[in-house]
């Protein structure tokens, strides 16, 4: 009995227990604890998020390149909004019932409960005056953040943009987005987000029956601070960054400068370009319809050229396959072969500018003697160690490959394309086991099945420039205050070629710039030995265009560069100018007198590709005596050329110490 007895109290002292922990805990919920009350529904109490300021980046010498401005998006919680004065809120904020039924509507859709976006990104005009009349308008309140604003209005395609996360943006941010919130979208905006984006905090307001903030619960004991994304330090001069837009103004094409030493990219030229401030604020979505709209802008400005272009190298691919000839021993730079004037690869002809007779390494990547470099291919594809030339045909690809070609090199941007340079099995698959040196000589001279991007065209040069070996291309090169490098871009990366064959190679590259019969004469710059190739690269679908590739000085190098402006001809015309004016203001921070006048003149010229238009069919008229004579004397007018500056070539015809050379120059 006893037993009993004593189990009847612990069992009901369990339950004693148990009850007041039950009842200690509510208390602790309900009256005591502050964090579940903040966790509940309520009309007078909501949580707020504070967006952090994107992090600012600079230019190599900081320079603030991207700043913010505070904006405020208006919010909306459906459940909570009665009856008030439409039409006065939507003259406040400038918009129509239309567009506010919309709005509406959509945020309903969200969520009645949840707070939504009802307009975004109003000025701070437009604050000041909502902020006095938000009590007129219950379930409405106001939530700031920043927007990037570009004090130079340049550099479009390196920046990016940033834009409002989609359904996948937030699927994939692990509970980091929500609806509203932006997300870069493009180039370095994108790239290094996470960096910059900082983190969001929260406030918990609290509001009035009025819809008037009272201020934070708690006096924000359980508020977090947002925090600013960090300060990204880009490698950009923007010296020359603006100097390379102005220069490709009305043109297309791209400017490519990289530091060799250190692979940062100096200048990232686009064109045509755009201004990054158009894709910032309200009106966002239809600039940007308005950019991808070919009718307006054929020439598609959202191409990022240094990245995305593929050219043929051309006449600027000789360089690298005189360096490969060399370390291979197929010649050394006392070869010499006879130009004709042409090339034979079996029963077809390819054509060389000029007679130059016997030739060595030097004179002909001075003067760009194509046949110099299709009889060093030749070679290369016909060593009798390789038990076929489909076997050497791959060992000069791997060799290629390893300079850059037809790979990512892996700068620190979205959507980079790896050119063209495909492998022997392209080719059996095309020819069968029928082909040979001949089928693929065009590649000895930079054409054919070879493409490359002005990245990687740069890339080669600082290849040369270094003597064999390069560091990956970037364009940050510091990340927060304890300037974070990324590993990755402090190794060399050696391509294979002894550093001794390098000086041949350059002394012909210097002449091409220097020497009184070199291509690139005319942009030589004084008491600076630069050196440099010029193309004038096959187009199919067009004029030819102008390339050109270099680096300066030639002892401890500072610049290296590729220049390509599209349908625009010879190399020394346009390409080779614009690049001598970069290195120039890179090198001395100033442009010579004499060539101030040619930098003024380049800005000026408009060198666009003429869109095909169909022919229309017409009916055949008969056309009196009177008007043959007037159309046959409008056909026949001389039209007028412009003169050009002292150091540009005349438009007449120009002995470069190849061939003639006869520049366009667009008339007014």
């Amino acid at each position: 009995m006893d037993n009993l007895f004593n189990r009847k109290y612990i069992i009901q002292g369990l339950f004693i227990l148990v009850a007041l922990i039950l009842l200690g805990t509510l208390f602790y919920i309900q009256v005591a604890s502050d964090k579940y009350f903040l966790s509940a529904e309520s009309n007078v109490l909501r949580k707020l998020y504070t967006f952090p300021a994107r992090g600012v980046i600079l230019d190599r010498n900081n320079k603030v390149l991207v700043q913010n401005e505070p904006v405020y998006d208006l919010m909306v919680i459906p459940n909570q909004v009665k009856e008030f004065d439409t039409m006065a809120l939507n003259n406040i904020i400038g918009i129509d019932m239309k567009r506010f039924k919309k709005s509406f509507n959509k945020a309903t859709v969200q969520s009645r409960y949840q707070p939504s976006i009802f307009e975004k990104q109003l000025s701070v005009q437009i604050y000041a005056a909502l902020s006095e009349q938000l009590s007129r308008f219950p379930g409405f309140f106001v939530q700031s953040r920043t927007v990037r604003y570009y004090p130079d209005s340049a550099a479009g395609h390196f920046f990016g943009y940033v834009k409002e996360v989609s359904k996948k943006d937030i699927e994939l941010s692990e509970g980091y987005y929500r609806p509203g919130d932006y997300i870069g979208k493009a180039g370095i905006e994108k790239q290094y987000n996470e960096v910059l984006r900082g983190e969001k905090g929260i406030i918990n307001m609290l509001y009035d029956a009025r819809n008037v903030p009272k201020g934070s619960y708690a006096e924000g004991k359980f508020d977090t601070l947002a925090r600013s994304g960090e300060k990204v330090v880009s490698s950009l001069d923007f010296r020359i960054q603006k100097l390379g837009e102005e220069l490709l103004k009305n043109k297309v094409g791209s400017i490519v400068a990289i530091e060799p030493a250190t692979g940062e990219i100096l200048a990232f030229v686009s064109s045509p370009g755009y201004d990054p401030n158009l894709m910032v604020g309200r009106n966002q979505g239809n600039n940007y319809m308005d950019l991808i709209n070919l009718d307006k802008n054929p020439n598609r400005v959202f191409n990022v050229r240094p990245i995305q272009g593929y050219y043929s190298p051309g006449s600027s691919f000789k360089p690298l396959d005189a360096l490969i000839g060399l370390q291979e021993g197929v010649i050394d730079p006392n070869t010499t072969f006879n130009c004709p004037g042409y090339f034979m690869a079996g029963n077809h002809r390819v054509k060389c500018e000029h007679v130059d007779g016997n030739i060595s390494l030097r004179k002909g990547l001075a003067r760009s003697c194509n046949v110099y470099a299709l009889y060093v291919f030749q070679k290369l594809l016909k060593q009798k160690k390789f038990k076929n030339e489909r076997i050497a045909y791959d060992a000069w690809q791997q060799k290629v490959s390893k300079f850059g070609l037809g790979q990512k090199l892996g700068v620190d941007l979205p959507s980079e394309k790896p050119g063209i340079l495909y492998t022997s099995e392209h080719y059996n698959k095309k020819y069968g086991n029928r082909w040979g040196n001949t089928t693929v000589i065009s590649l000895g001279i930079g054409q054919g099945e070879m493409d490359a991007t002005p990245l990687q065209m740069a890339n080669i040069m600082a290849i040369i420039a270094n003597r064999g070996y390069y560091v990956k291309p970037h364009l940050i090169k510091a990340i927060g205050e304890k300037r974070v490098i990324k590993k990755e871009y402090a190794i060399k990366n050696y391509v294979g070629v002894d550093a001794r064959h390098f000086e041949p190679v350059i002394d012909g590259m210097q002449d091409a710039v220097n020497a009184p019969w070199g291509t690139a004469r005319q942009s030589a710059i004084d008491n600076i030995l630069m050196c440099g190739k010029t193309g004038t690269v096959q187009n199919p679908r067009g004029k030819n265009h102008s390339v050109f590739i270099g680096f300066a000085p030639r002892d401890n190098p500072k610049i290296a560069i590729a220049v390509i402006v599209e349908n625009a001809g010879y190399g020394s015309t346009y390409a080779a100018p614009i690049a001598s004016y970069i290195a120039e203001k890179y090198l001395k921070d100033s442009i010579a007198v004499n060539k101030r006048a040619g930098v003024e003149w380049m800005k000026k010229q408009v060198v666009l590709p003429v869109p095909k238009k169909p022919k229309p069919k017409l009916k055949p008229i008969q056309v009196d005596s009177l008007k043959k004579d007037s159309a046959h004397k409008a056909l026949t007018t001389p039209v007028k050329i412009l003169p050009a500056p002292a150091h540009i070539p005349a438009p007449a015809a120009v002995k470069t110490g190849i061939s003639t050379v006869k520049p366009i120059i667009p008339t007014k």
